[in-house]
C-alpha cells in the first residue's frame, strides 16, 4: 500500500463517525470520538451508494443555479462544478457505522500516546511564536491549541485528501443530511470566491472538514483568520493561520482565560453516581462538601459550575470538569474527545496523566448487544428510551435503576457481565 493510501486509510479510521469538528454534530455515540470499526451489517446503514448518473449531474446543475442566484460569480461556479465528481466512497463512509462501541481508555491510548506527546512538544517548539501569539490574543492556552491540532490531524500530517466540493456535493445529493451538506457547500463556494484557496487545494475529510484542525466551511467563514498577513486565510498550509483560527473558534465559544478544563478527582465512598452527568452542575465548593477531592490533595479548581464525570463508572477515574471543558465540546460534541484534548494538553505542559487505573478487563460491547441490553431493561421496567445501540444518559439512568434494585453501586456503567445477567444466552 502506498504512503498516500495508508494516510487515507488512517484518516478514514479517525473520522468515520464524524461530520467534522465544528459542525455541531454529535458523533453516533456521545462517548466515542474518532472511533473506527467494522461497518455494521445493519441494512439501512450499509445501503449501497447510488452510482454516478444523470441525476447527480442534474442535481449539480440545479445547485449551480441556486448558487448563482445567491451571488456566486460565474468563474467560481465553473471552477467548482465543471468537473464535479460523485464519490461513492463518501456515501459508504457516511452510511457506515462502527460495529462496536469503543471504551474510552482505548481511544485515549491513541489520542494521548507517548508518540503524540513527544511530537506535540516538537511541533510546539517549532512553531512557538505563532502558537503563543494566538494564545496571548485569545486566552486559549497554547497546550490546548496544540492538543486539538494533534488529535485532529496528527499535527498536520493527516488532514485528508478528498476534494471538499466533490465531497459536499455528493453528500448534498445522496447523504444522510442533505440540507446540512448543501449549506456547507454554499459556504465552500463563498470561500473559493473570496480567494482564500482554490478548488484543487480545498481538500480534507470525506465529511467536508478541512485543514489542520478540521474546520467545516461554515466555521471557516466565521473563524478563519489571516495571521501571517499574506491576504489569505490558509488553514491548509499556514500554521499561524491555523493557530489563530482555532483559537478564535474557542474564544468565541466562550473560553475563560486562566481557567483550567478540569482535574482528576477522587469520589468518596457512597457517592451518588447519578450525579456524574454533564447536565448536573455545582460549584467546586459544593462538590468539596460532598467529599470530592483531587487525586493529589491539592485544592479543587475554583469552578462556578462544574460537573463530575466518571467515564468508566465506579471502576475507573473520575474528573471534575468546568466551563472550558464544555467549550471543547462545542468543537466536537464527544466527552471522550474533550477529555482527550484536556489530558493531552496537560501532558504537553508537563503535567501528569491519569493516575487512576482504567478497568481494562472490561471489553467493548457491540451496538447490537447494547440494543439488546436496552430492550431487556425496558422490558423489566427500567426505562432506557428507544433502543438504539448507543449508551447515552437515558441508558445510564436505566442501568442505574437496575443496579440499585440489585444492591450494586449505581454507576450506570455497561459491562458484559451486566448484559449476561440480563440476557443469559448472550
Amino acid at each position: 500500500m502506498s504512503l498516500s493510501a495508508r494516510r487515507l486509510c488512517l484518516l478514514s479510521a479517525l473520522l468515520l463517525p464524524l461530520w467534522g469538528c465544528q459542525s455541531g454534530a454529535v458523533s453516533p455515540a456521545a462517548d466515542v470520538a474518532h472511533a473506527a470499526g467494522t461497518p455494521s451489517p445493519d441494512a439501512a446503514a450499509m445501503a449501497p451508494a447510488r452510482p454516478r448518473a444523470a441525476s447527480f449531474d442534474a442535481w449539480v446543475r440545479e445547485f449551480r443555479r441556486e448558487a448563482a442566484a445567491a451571488g456566486i460569480d460565474a468563474a467560481t461556479l465553473a471552477a467548482a462544478f465543471d468537473d464535479a465528481t460523485y464519490l461513492p466512497e463518501v456515501i459508504r463512509r457516511d452510511r457506515a457505522q462502527p460495529e462496536f462501541s469503543r471504551r474510552v481508555w482505548t481511544y485515549l491510548d491513541g489520542a494521548v500516546s507517548p508518540a503524540r506527546i513527544r511530537r506535540g512538544r516538537e511541533r510546539w517548539q517549532a512553531h512557538r511564536p505563532a502558537i503563543e501569539t494566538a494564545a496571548a490574543r485569545t486566552g486559549v492556552p497554547a497546550p490546548i491549541l496544540v492538543a486539538i491540532w494533534g488529535i485532529e490531524s496528527s499535527y498536520g500530517e493527516y488532514f485528508g485528501d478528498i476534494a471538499t466540493i466533490d465531497a459536499l456535493a455528493t453528500l448534498g445529493y445522496d447523504g444522510r443530511r442533505p440540507d446540512f451538506a448543501r449549506r456547507e457547500l454554499m459556504a465552500a463556494l463563498r470561500i473559493l470566491a473570496r480567494g482564500d484557496i482554490d478548488r484543487a487545494h480545498m481538500r480534507g475529510s470525506w465529511a467536508g472538514a478541512m485543514g489542520h484542525t478540521q474546520f467545516l466551511p461554515s466555521s471557516f467563514e466565521r473563524h478563519a483568520r489571516d495571521a501571517d498577513g499574506d491576504g489569505r486565510r490558509d488553514i491548509w498550509g499556514s500554521v499561524p493561520d491555523v493557530m489563530a483560527s482555532t483559537a478564535d473558534y474557542l474564544a468565541e465559544a466562550g473560553w475563560r482565560r486562566g481557567e483550567p478544563w478540569g482535574v482528576e478527582v477522587r469520589l468518596p465512598r457512597g457517592f451518588d453516581y447519578a450525579r456524574t452527568e454533564l447536565d448536573v452542575r455545582a460549584s467546586s465548593a459544593a462538590w468539596a462538601e460532598r467529599g470530592v477531592s483531587t487525586v493529589d490533595g491539592d485544592a479543587l479548581p475554583a469552578f462556578e459550575a462544574a460537573s463530575v464525570i466518571a467515564p468508566a463508572g465506579a471502576q475507573g477515574p473520575a474528573f471534575l470538569v468546568g466551563h472550558n471543558f464544555r467549550v471543547i465540546l462545542r468543537y466536537n460534541a464527544s466527552t471522550s474527545y474533550a477529555l482527550a484534548v484536556g489530558l493531552l494538553a496537560d501532558r504537553l505542559a508537563g503535567r501528569p496523566g491519569v493516575q487512576t487505573d482504567w478497568p481494562r478487563q472490561q471489553v467493548a460491547l457491540s451496538h447490537a448487544q447494547i440494543r439488546r441490553l436496552q430492550q431487556a431493561l425496558n422490558a423489566r421496567g427500567f426505562d432506557t428510551g428507544t433502543p438504539d445501540g448507543v449508551i447515552g444518559p437515558a441508558t445510564r439512568s436505566g442501568v442505574r435503576d437496575y443496579q440499585r434494585q440489585q444492591g450494586e453501586i449505581p454507576d450506570g456503567f455497561v459491562t458484559r457481565d451486566l448484559l449476561e445477567r440480563l440476557l443469559p444466552s448472550s
